[in-house]
């Protein structure tokens, strides 16, 4: 695993369970992503009481959905993903840029014998595999890192890259055009505050060195 500058990379949250950072106790668990980011766009102008109740609710019933959907595509990415097992939480997602802005979760709960359990899941029911199933503690930066990069779909047809590198590789294949796969792919967490900086960072080098080998007739 590459690391960057500035990312303490031995990080490693208290708890998953006990937020203490009002904006993790918002958001956590909202499903869709266009309503998370309304909810950080409201909160940022001291506006959230102006944003009606039902677009704060962990998941929305299936007229509010159907109603988001009409309005844009996108409004129906996250908000499909899989219910939520007693105590578990999600700890960070990938969100594409793709028509209906389609959102994987990774997620944590407790287990009966004191352990971390993780598991990833999609809106399409796809099966995943992780390289950390379980944990002591909550995971360290790096570990949150090699969740994703050494983490996969199930498909013999998923390409290599993890599942952080992957879905921009699986749509390279189809059109070589790397500069626009640049915004692609976006990871992020509310309990590691670094990890987008991190990918930022991986997805640009990924498109200077496609970029380099396509130009190279590679």
């Amino acid at each position: 695993m590459k690391t960057y500058p500035g990312i303490d990379y031995g990080f490693r949250p208290q708890s998953y369970w006990d937020p203490n950072d009002p904006l993790q106790s918002i958001l956590q668990n909202v499903k869709g992503e266009n309503r998370r980011q309304m909810i950080l766009h409201y909160l940022k102008k001291n506006q959230l009481e102006e944003l009606h109740e039902d677009f704060l609710r962990v998941e929305v019933d299936a007229d509010t959905r159907e109603q988001l959907g009409r309005i844009d595509p996108s409004f129906m990415g996250g908000e499909y993903l899989p219910g939520y097992l007693p105590g578990e939480v999600e700890i960070a997602r990938i969100c594409l840029q793709s028509t209906t802005s389609d959102v994987i979760s990774l997620r944590a709960r407790p287990t009966a014998s004191g352990k971390i359990a993780y598991r990833i899941v999609d809106e399409y029911d796809d099966p995943f595999s992780l390289p950390i199933a379980e944990s002591d503690l909550p995971l360290t930066f790096a570990e949150l890192v090699q969740q994703f990069d050494e983490g996969r779909m199930e498909d013999p047809g998923f390409p290599d890259g993890g599942l952080s590198l992957g879905y921009n590789n699986l749509n390279a294949k189809r059109s070589r055009a790397f500069e626009r796969l640049r915004h692609f792919t976006r990871i992020s967490s509310p309990f590691y505050r670094h990890l987008c900086q991190h990918y930022e960072q991986v997805f640009d080098e990924w498109v200077a060195y496609n970029t380099a080998n396509r130009d190279c007739g590679q």
